[in-house]
């Protein structure tokens, strides 16, 4: 197991997770301008989890999340114009302007969305994961939720059926403190939402989502038990959401104190600490990451504004498949 990184890898994180921030920044600001419609939640403040998570996994491992996908889809791959022509609606959008914030999806980078019921991704995942040890591969699959979503009934039909038929799945939870307003303390007696896996026989544990190092360590061990027939995972790993729920959230359920105290975890500046502090990189190599991401997602609007809207043919395509799945039997 990594336990050293080197400069190389944190200037992979810094440069993913400033993409994240950045972009979803500009999304924030264009969702205010009104150029962005409809539901948009913001993965600011959690980036260390999908840094961390993508230098752990090969780039043809299954990710599928909820609704608050924006820097997940980025971390795996896909591209700032295509995520942000979808915010925009428009036709060079990842699901050609018809999914919007909440389902971002690319079976070319293996992202399967961008969910928009609480907690539906959860059986998803268990099922792509089914499916590539029914076909033999050894792709690891992971899985990702809320911490309100662990409350659905979904979670734990799914736990017994992956731990039965030992999935190479790695479910995680982002805890975030709330679901949408609502507090952890408020809705479980159970507090340490990883201690779920214990019911079903299931390796769980608490991750520290604040940091990259951690999370690429744990999701590490996990998915090298999953490609080794050792199964699932359970992994809670405690983030922190700066902004709101959503963007119609004014996030008044928390006091200022605590996200200040958060904000000083912030996973972008530690990583950038540890690389200034220890000569890992030069005043030069930042500024020229901090002018390529600038660039990018500058580049990313201007590209969404001057797409074209799907064409009213669209409407009823891609509702249904023809595509016939090797693991069905006719």
């Amino acid at each position: 197991m990594q336990t050293n990184f080197d400069k190389k890898t944190y200037l992979q994180w810094y440069e993913q997770m400033l993409l994240m921030r950045k972009f979803e920044e500009k999304a924030g600001q264009l969702y205010g301008m009104q150029k962005i419609r409809g539901f948009c939640h913001l993965y600011i403040g959690q980036e260390a989890v999908a840094a961390g998570m993508m230098s752990a996994l090969r780039e043809d491992d299954n990710l599928i999340t909820a609704y608050r996908d924006h820097g997940l889809a980025l971390a795996k791959g896909m591209t700032a114009n295509e995520c942000m022509a979808e915010l925009y609606g428009k036709a060079t959008g990842c699901t050609k302007g018809k999914g919007g914030s909440m389902h971002f999806f690319s079976k070319e980078k293996r992202f399967f969305g961008g969910h928009g019921i609480v907690g539906a991704q959860i059986g998803l995942g268990a099922g792509i994961a089914f499916a590539d040890r029914y076909n033999n591969s050894d792709r690891a699959t992971i899985c990702m939720f809320g911490d309100g979503a662990a409350r659905q009934g979904m979670l734990h039909e799914t736990f017994n059926m992956a731990v039965l038929w030992n999935l190479p799945v790695i479910f995680i939870c982002e805890n975030n403190n709330y679901a949408m307003g609502t507090s952890l303390e408020r809705t479980s007696k159970v507090l340490d939402i990883y201690r779920l896996a214990d019911a079903y026989d299931m390796p769980g544990d608490s991750v520290d989502g604040m940091s990259c190092e951690e999370v690429h360590k744990a999701i590490e061990r996990a998915v090298r038990r999953a490609r080794e027939g050792g199964g699932p995972t359970f992994l809670e790993i405690k983030t922190y959401r700066y902004r709101g729920h959503s963007m119609s959230d004014p996030a008044k359920y928390r006091t200022k104190e605590e996200l200040e105290e958060y904000k000083e975890r912030d996973p972008l500046v530690a990583v950038l600490k540890t690389l200034t502090e220890n000569n890992m990189a030069t005043e030069e190599e930042i500024n020229a990451i901090n002018e390529k991401v600038k660039n990018e997602v500058d580049a990313c609007v201007t590209f969404a504004e001057e797409s074209p809207y799907p064409d009213d043919s669209e409407l009823y395509k891609d509702i249904y498949t023809d595509e016939n799945y090797p693991f069905i039997v006719d």
